[in-house]
Parts: structure tokens; sequence; C-alpha cells
């Protein structure tokens, strides 16, 4: 029998520890490893490619929807299931994009969980099925133009990871050392959002980020 090797990304512990109770259930789910956020999870990566990885997307320093971006770059094979308390359809269409293989909610992980793995394993989406009908209508409103993307959907995957730091307080130096790219560099993802999103002034994008919940 294949053992499927699974990293748990979150910034909870305790969830963590849960998690991995409920996956000892299975005799074909290993969990190999662990990170309590987006930067962690990446320097993992780099020594160990797991076949799924169990995600959250509001974790410290690196969101898991640019996590995402950044592990099917060089991973494409990786499956990766979105686990989070975000019910809001901009959130999974932003996961989805990016190209995570399942969202599932936290408060169905007990009984949807087990469904969702087996389901990206084979290669198909999986959807928390209480999201599942809205998301369809909304993808299709999507596609038809009936619908406008949001503003933080216009982001880039790099705006996003910046914006997520710039609200955790970084300096452009210390973006700029976390995401390996230069002050300069970071300045103009910084100009760019500005514009995207109408702000003013560093406090307007904290305040957007802060409602979008990338504290």
């Amino acid at each position: 029998m294949k053992r499927h090797s699974i990293i748990l990304a979150d910034d909870h512990i305790i969830l963590r520890r849960g998690l991995k109770m409920i996956l000892a259930a299975r005799n074909d789910f290993e969990v190999v490893a662990e990170a309590g956020d987006g930067l962690e999870l990446l320097q993992l990566l780099n020594h160990q490619i797991p076949d799924v990885i169990i995600l959250d997307i509001s974790m410290p320093k690196l969101r898991g929807i640019e996590a995402i971006a950044e592990i099917k770059k060089a991973h494409l094979r990786t499956k990766i299931l979105v686990l989070t308390m975000h019910r809001d359809a901009e959130y999974m269409h932003q996961a989805i994009a990016a190209g995570a293989d399942g969202y599932v909610l936290k408060e169905d992980a007990d009984k949807d969980l087990f469904s969702a793995i087996d389901t990206i394993l084979q290669g198909r989406v999986y959807i928390s099925p209480i999201l599942s009908a809205e998301s369809m209508r909304d993808w299709s409103e999507l596609r038809q133009g009936k619908k406008a993307l949001s503003s933080s959907e216009q982001l880039t995957n790099r705006e996003r990871e910046v914006l997520k730091l710039i609200a955790e307080g970084k300096s452009n130096k210390e973006i700029g050392d976390l995401l390996y790219i230069s002050v300069r560099t970071v300045e103009r993802h910084r100009t760019n959002m500005m514009q995207k999103l109408h702000a003013k002034r560093t406090a307007d994008l904290v305040k957007y980020a802060l409602q979008k919940g990338y504290e």
C-alpha cells in the first residue's frame, strides 16, 4: 500500500496536532513535516517534497495563497489543500486561481478532510459542499463578464506577498530580505498597489490589508 506524505502548514500548533491525530487514522497517510508560516513552508520544500500540502490562508510572513503560487511553480505535482475558516468566495477564488487543488472549511474538516484528500490525489478539485454551489455561480459570472474582479484579485502574487508584510509592520528592507528582492523592487510593488487600490498613503494599504485578512 502506497503511503502518501503530507506536510501541514498552519500557525496554530494545536490545530496541527489535531489534524495529525485525525490523519493518523489512515494507514496510507503520513505527516512528514509541519510549518508555522508560509516562508517556513517554502524552506521545508527545499529538502522534502510531499504528495500533499494542507495549509491555511492566514499565516505570518507569507499567506497561504502566495505560498500556493510559489509551490506550484516548482512542484506542480504536489497537491495543495486549503483548510481555512474563510468562507468568503473571494478567498476561494484566489486560492484556486493560485493553483490550490481543494478548499475546505475548518468547521467541515471532521467530515470532509479524507474525502478532500482522496479527491485531489485523483486529480480532481474538491470544494466544501457548503461552498461549491455558490462558487460555481460566481465562476460562471466571472467567465461571462457579469462580475468584476475585486481589487485584491487584480494584485499580483508578489504584490500580495508585499502587502502581507506591510500589514505586519515590516520595513522595505525587511520585506526585501524576506522575499529576496531589492528595496527598489519593494518600493515599486508598493507604488503599484497604491495605484491599483487607490491608496494615498501606507496607512491606507495597512487598513485595506487588515480588512481583507492579511494580518
